[in-house]
């Protein structure tokens, strides 16, 4: 198996460890987690460059990487909008986390279409950006609540300076992770449209 692979097989196996952060009882606990998702975010950065860097693109890498992602940051958003550590106040709203997975569902769905065409669909452009503002938002729910804890206490004084930026900065980022799944999704339908040529 070659190295973006076992980066994308690494990915995986670091979102059973977030998971299971969450559930530690310890003082830093979602700070632990916290750094975990950073870890395993950016094997999504290097797998996909060292791929198209080295022309080892693989059909085992266009499935898994985005199924990877797909897992961490469903566990991700799942977690945030209903683990007891976090305050009702700061929780992730569930409906987010609703249009997160209904999206996925539909994609991963287009996906298996393909398959039973014979076609490996790879992700494109906008589902990567899509990722990247999903994980930044991921982030800074996260970080809230980290910076309770002594690893990231020096963050405190952030999110406590001026508590209405700083629920607007994350109503920002909610509404605009919310508006790129959405686009994302419906672009990615739209570029496979004729998969459903005989509907």
């Amino acid at each position: 198996m070659n190295l973006p692979n076992k980066l994308t097989l690494s990915r995986l196996i670091l979102t059973g460890v977030f998971v299971v952060c969450f559930y530690i009882p310890w003082a830093n606990t979602i700070s632990l987690a916290l750094i975990i998702f950073g870890i395993a975010s950016a094997t999504d950065y290097f797998d996909g460059k060292i791929a198209r860097a080295r022309g080892i693109v693989t059909n085992f890498g266009k499935l898994f990487d985005p199924l990877a992602d797909k897992i961490l940051i469903a566990a991700a958003f799942i977690l945030l909008s209903s683990d007891k550590n976090f305050p009702e106040a700061t929780r992730m709203p569930a409906w987010i986390t609703i249009v997160i997975l209904a999206r996925e569902f539909f994609v991963t769905g287009i996906r298996l279409v393909a398959a039973g065409q014979g076609a490996v669909l790879s992700a494109e452009k906008l589902g990567k950006h899509k990722m990247l503002w999903q994980i930044l938002t991921v982030i800074y729910f996260m970080m809230r609540q980290a910076s309770l804890e002594p690893i990231f206490g020096f963050t405190h004084p952030a999110f406590t300076a001026s508590p209405d930026v700083e629920r607007m900065v994350a109503l920002a980022l909610i509404s605009l992770t919310s508006l790129l799944t959405l686009v994302s999704g419906f672009s990615y339908f739209w570029k496979n449209r004729h998969l459903f040529d005989d509907a």
